[in-house]
C-alpha cells in the first residue's frame, strides 16, 4: 500500500483499494481505510471552489457543455526533460463527457500544428459547437481562426486573468500534473509522447 502511495502521489483509500483489488490482492476497503490511518497517510485537503461569474440579472456567462461535441477546450501545460529543454503537452477536452480526446507534447506548438491535431480529432469524433481557449498567441492566431470559422466552429475565448472561466481544462491539467507530470522525469520528447499515450 505503501508503494503505491508513493508511487502514484496523489491518491486517497479507495483508489488504493481498487488499484489492489486490480493487481489480484482482495481486500476490503475498510480494512485499507484502518491501515491508512494507522500510518497517518493522507491526502491534501481540497481547495475550496470559486465562486460562479454571475450577470446583474443573475444568469451565468460561461457557456456551458450540454452534449457530446457541444464545447471542446484546449490548452497546454509544461514541463522539462532531464536535459532542461520545455515540453508542452497540448490537451483538448470534450467538457460534456469529461474526456481528455488528446495530450500531445512537442517542444513548441504553432497555430498549424494546432490545426492538423483538431483536424484529426474532428474527422473521427465530429466537428465541436464551440471551442474554449484562453487568450495565448497560438489560439489567437489569425490562421486557427479563419479555419475555425469556415468550418462552423464558434471560438469562446476566456478573458484574460480568469483561468477560472476554463475550469474543465484547467481541472485537468492541475489533476496530471499531480498525478502524472510530478511524478515523472523525461528523457526524451519521445519518452513523453510514449509516456503521455497511456
Amino acid at each position: 500500500m505503501i508503494e503505491l502511495v508513493a508511487n502514484y502521489g496523489r491518491v486517497g483509500y479507495r483508489m488504493v483499494t481498487a488499484m489492489m483489488n486490480n493487481a489480484g490482492i482482495v481486500i476490503n476497503h475498510k480494512r485499507v481505510e484502518r491501515i491508512w490511518r494507522e500510518e497517518g497517510l493522507q491526502l491534501p485537503k481540497k481547495q475550496s471552489k470559486k465562486q460562479r461569474i454571475w450577470l446583474n440579472d443573475y444568469s451565468c456567462i460561461r457557456l456551458r457543455p450540454e452534449h457530446r461535441n457541444h464545447v471542446w477546450s484546449y490548452d497546454f501545460v509544461e514541463d522539462k526533460t532531464v536535459d532542461g529543454r520545455k515540453i508542452r503537452f497540448l490537451n483538448i477536452i470534450d467538457e460534456a463527457e469529461h474526456e481528455c480526446l488528446a495530450c500531445i507534447p512537442r517542444r513548441s506548438w504553432r497555430a498549424k500544428d494546432i490545426i492538423e491535431v483538431l483536424a484529426d480529432l474532428m474527422i473521427l469524433r465530429g466537428c465541436p459547437e464551440y471551442l474554449r481557449s484562453d487568450n495565448g498567441t497560438e489560439f489567437t492566431a489569425n490562421a486557427l481562426k479563419k479555419w475555425l470559422l469556415s468550418i462552423g466552429v464558434t471560438t469562446a475565448y476566456i478573458e484574460p486573468g480568469s483561468p477560472w472561466e476554463n475550469g474543465y481544462c484547467e481541472s485537468f491539467n492541475a489533476r496530471m500534473r499531480d498525478e502524472f507530470l510530478n511524478g515523472e522525469l523525461f528523457g526524451s520528447l519521445h519518452e513523453a509522447e510514449v509516456l503521455a499515450k497511456r
